[in-house]
């Protein structure tokens, strides 16, 4: 019951952590490209410093529960006298996951906070930049989330 509790978290979390990014990229951000920039720039500031909040915790929680998951499946095969041999498709889904969460943490550290920076200052052509940088990383985050679950349902 309680493996059952760390996958359904561990799914929950990357599912709004992805859903999340598909939100940013698909709809919002066509939405607000007709607003001008010092407008545009303050709501997407808004909207991302909320949603870089939420993904913190649910990328960490999509961490721990899956590292978690992998040690109790391997630490029960070693206790019943088995050797632990981790599934390419685990293996996969663990690099790839631990990659969004080290680009997801150089967006909310670095880029992120060049951006809060720029907008606070009223640095229009800074911010816009400095928001196509996270455009650009959230995008890959954004496949590699898409390649991940591909993995975990086809593996």
């Amino acid at each position: 019951m309680f493996y059952n509790l760390l996958k359904l978290a561990h799914v929950l979390s990357i599912l709004v952590w992805v859903g999340g990014m598909v939100f940013a990229h698909f709809f919002l951000r066509p939405a607000v490209a007709s607003l001008e920039p010092p407008e545009r720039l303050r709501l997407m500031h808004g909207v991302l410093g909320r949603f870089f909040k939420v993904v913190l915790a649910l990328s960490s929680v999509a961490v721990i529960t899956g590292v978690w998951m992998i040690g109790r499946v391997a630490k029960d095969t070693v206790q019943s006298g088995g050797a632990f041999h981790m599934p390419l498709s685990w293996t996969l889904m663990a690099t790839l996951g631990l990659l969004m969460w080290a680009i997801f943490g150089h967006i909310r550290f670095a880029l992120f906070k060049r951006f809060s920076g720029a907008v606070a200052l009223a640095e229009w052509p800074q911010a816009a930049a400095s928001l196509a940088s996270i455009r650009l990383w959230v995008s890959v985050n954004l496949a590699l989330g898409l390649l991940t679950v591909a993995v975990a349902l086809l593996g």
